[in-house]
């Protein structure tokens, strides 16, 4: 069907309710708007569904939810009557119809007889990961669009190790929905029936107390609760999500006491009403938080986004004001705290590891190598992050002890398999509280960090392309630069080219051409002369084209000027 016998379908549809057919009848005589809602299905991606609510096929609604459900549901049953009886563990976030898409996913499952265990309140991404492990489950279901503007929602779908499902299981459940119709195929079950036959079980505090005493098993200092964590002051916001409860509960067990909680931000709001993005990586976010931070002399500012898998951190500077630690400067700081934990227990190996995305900083790798431990990259997302914990930890191959993505999510522990910013908050916390034993500051800890290993600086632009042809400029952006690649940007040569979706570096000098090993994934990696690369990539879940910068420097102030170079060439070339 095009997009208007689909308008139609679901015009004339009975299984569509009346409230969704006014909003599709308030589009008639605007084929623009009619197109964009029903020009394609919402794709179900490796990373599950994202997009804008609304009536449509390209949008989050309880019938694009249900059809998703029902691929997820077709798959477990061909896994087998062991699958179906382990169930589905599902949670949710605070963003509109969060909690509605979560009973419709459990409703649309216990249709097909498969149990699922429902949170009986918000509960951050961690959670439910843990939860798919904790309860043995067979899978996970997370509605959420992390920190995407408050028009969006998502639906997350993870395998039986709590991590995000693998690319072949995702290919798997796309197969199954591309091949169904949106109301004919779909089977649902009305609440109260699933929740009588036993299929629909909710969950709660039991499974968050469980939770809490994995994230507690992660501190390396956990001395400083007698003491030096009373002493420092701590501001908190959630960014109006799922973070204050387990935030709190995480903070007072391990006894810091100076917990100030920004309190307009404190509860759950779908609109996000005082900032404009529920993003941590924006300081314009944490203006209250500030605010809060000077009047109460804060050690240090924290924030999580709605579904609690990303945190924030600033730090206070020389000048007494706050700056924010990049996704990368906050990784690396726990990276090199945790290991030197690990070094003076004597608890090291040469087979321990930790794992970074490929556009991370490679100030990570120095690291590794000082402690004496192997370094993975992946891909970005934090699935592949899980699937080498899974390889090597689970394997007994070695121990896993921290991996991080640049854009500000980070795991510690095998408990869970996906990001988790209640522990990396703990973690923070901790590290703060180490180092005023010592008086030093996260912002002193970090210019040790350029000291000891050499500054390397950063930068993540992104590019957004919205609107009907979007994808398809990115696809053409993409392919300009495949079809014939950098081999210099202003005045930085490239002494090598990654093509990661034909699997292959092409080094310039000699002109040897390897394979890289890695699955094929839209990734295009130029390798800097002198160290740093530049990276460019299409977002998995907005439609924007992202730019990665990581430049070799003599200081912040030399760095930030090369990548501005850098930047500016290739927007000149590209856009």
């Amino acid at each position: 069907m095009d997009y208007k016998e689909k308008y139609a379908y679901w015009l004339s549809s009975d299984s569509v309710d009346s409230k969704t057919k006014e909003e599709l009848k308030a589009l008639e005589g605007n084929d623009t708007e009619i197109k964009e809602r029903f020009y394609n299905d919402l794709q179900f991606g490796t990373a599950g569904l994202r997009g804008i609510l609304g009536a449509g096929t390209t949008r989050m609604n309880i019938y694009t939810v249900r059809k998703a459900s029902q691929g997820l549901a077709n798959y477990i049953v061909a896994s087998g009557k062991e699958a179906m009886d382990r169930g589905v563990a599902i949670s949710y976030d605070s963003r509109h119809f969060s909690p509605e898409f979560a009973m419709e996913s459990a409703c649309v499952l216990a249709a097909s007889g498969i149990k699922s265990y429902v949170f009986d309140r918000l509960h951050p991404v961690a959670v439910l990961s843990f939860a798919v492990r904790h309860l043995n489950c067979f899978a996970g279901i997370m509605i959420t669009a992390s920190h995407n503007p408050a028009a969006y929602n998502g639906y997350k779908v993870y395998g039986e190790d709590g991590a995000q499902l693998n690319v072949a299981d995702a290919n798997k459940v796309t197969e199954y929905i591309q091949n169904m119709d949106i109301f004919e195929d779909v089977k649902t079950m009305p609440e109260a029936e699933a929740k009588a036959s036993g299929l629909v079980t909710m969950i709660g505090d039991e499974v968050r107390g469980a939770y809490l005493k994995e994230v507690l098993a992660c501190r390396k200092t956990p001395d400083v609760s007698e003491n030096t964590a009373k002493e420092i002051k701590i501001v908190y916001t959630p960014f109006h999500g799922t973070g204050l409860i387990p935030v709190s509960e995480a903070l007072e067990a391990a006894g810091y006491t100076n917990l100030y909680v920004v309190e307009e931000q404190a509860q759950p709001d779908p609109d996000f009403s005082t900032v404009k993005s529920p993003n941590p990586e924006d300081k314009e976010g944490f203006a209250l938080a500030i605010e809060l931070a000077e009047k109460i002399g804060a050690d240090v500012v924290l924030g999580t986004d709605p579904d609690a898998d990303r945190i924030g951190v600033l730090v206070k500077n020389a000048d007494g004001g706050y700056e924010v630690l990049t996704g990368n400067q906050m990784g690396v700081l726990l990276t090199d705290y945790i290991l030197s934990a690990e070094q003076e227990k004597g608890t090291l190996s040469s087979d321990d590891f930790i794992v970074k995305t490929i556009v991370t900083t490679d100030l990570t790798k120095k690291v590794a190598d000082y402690y004496g431990v192997k370094m993975f990259d992946v891909y970005t997302g934090f699935k592949f992050i899980a699937e080498v914990i899974k390889n090597y930890d689970d394997a007994g191959l070695g121990k896993y002890h921290f991996g991080f993505e640049e854009s500000y999510g980070c795991l510690p522990g095998t408990y869970a398999r996906d990001k988790d910013a209640i522990v990396a908050t703990l973690l923070v916390c901790e590290l703060v509280a180490v180092l005023k034993r010592k008086g030093l500051t996260l912002a002193d800890a970090m210019r040790g960090i350029y000291e000891k290993y050499g500054y390397c600086v950063e930068r993540t632009v992104s590019v957004t392309m919205s609107g009907l042809d979007g994808m398809e400029k990115m696809a053409a952006l993409m392919r300009k630069v495949a079809e014939n690649p950098f081999r210099k940007i202003a005045d930085a040569d490239i002494v090598a080219y990654r093509n990661y979706n034909e699997d292959y570096r092409l080094d310039y000098a000699t002109g040897k051409k390897e394979p890289i090993g890695y699955e094929p994934s839209n990734v295009l990696y130029f390798e800097l002369a002198g160290g740093g690369f530049f990276v460019i990539r299409p977002s998995g879940t907005e439609p924007k084209i992202k730019f990665y910068y990581s430049v070799p420097a003599s200081s912040m102030e030399d760095g930030n000027a090369k990548i501005d170079i850098l930047d500016n060439a290739v927007k000149e070339i590209l856009l």
